[in-house]
């Protein structure tokens, strides 16, 4: 299936109001992904799952090519603060990481010598590139187990200290008590007691 670029930049634009180097860099990682794992993209299934090593637009580039997002549980977000992404074909595992090289930001005036500001001529640039210019990769094997990751659909238990609902399969079991993060002790917030409702 033949991939429509513009296409594809229209939508990441029109989520963002604008469209900048990074969502470009992202569509075309994305795209990039998708071509050197053989899956088409963007997906219909949930074969691809990504790795994001950044938040912002970048992300949003890679979703709106491959259709993996956080919502739909085939993104996850490890903020290394890198524009990186890491690719995996959820049904063999393969995986492969993908990164802009450091040469493409300073090659970006070859492709728009007359652009105005360093800016521009990335946005311009990235969207001309060709992938080898753009991009470098490597095979990898996850750290992290992406069965667990991805969980069983449907799958819910309740916290027995606080009640609340817990889904895939993140809860803590303690001296056989269920027990959410928060109330096993791992958990990114603090409760203000004097300000909380019940």
């Amino acid at each position: 299936m033949l991939v429509n670029v513009e296409k594809l930049l229209e939508k990441s634009a029109n989520l963002h109001t604008h469209l900048c180097p990074r969502q470009v860099l992202g569509v075309r990682m994305g795209l990039f992904g998708g071509q050197i794992l053989d899956l088409p993209v963007p997906q219909k299934n949930k074969r691809m799952f990504v790795f994001m090593e950044t938040d912002g637009c970048g992300a949003d580039g890679v979703s709106i090519a491959t259709g993996c997002w956080i919502g739909k549980r085939t993104m996850r977000v490890v903020d290394f603060g890198k524009m990186a992404a890491t690719f995996v074909d959820s049904l063999t595992e393969q995986a492969i990481r993908v990164i802009p090289l450091a040469t493409a930001r300073k090659r970006a005036w070859d492709y728009a010598p007359s652009a105005s500001d360093r800016w521009s001529a990335q946005l311009s640039a990235y969207q001309q590139m060709p992938d080898e210019e753009l991009f470098t990769y490597q095979y990898v094997t996850l750290a992290v187990s992406l069965r667990y990751i991805l969980s069983r659909h449907g799958y819910r238990v309740n916290c027995e200290i606080c009640g609340e609902e817990i889904m895939n399969e993140r809860e803590i079991i303690r001296e056989e008590t269920v027990m959410c993060q928060f109330c096993a002790g791992s958990c990114y917030y603090s409760i203000k007691e004097q300000e909380s409702k019940k």
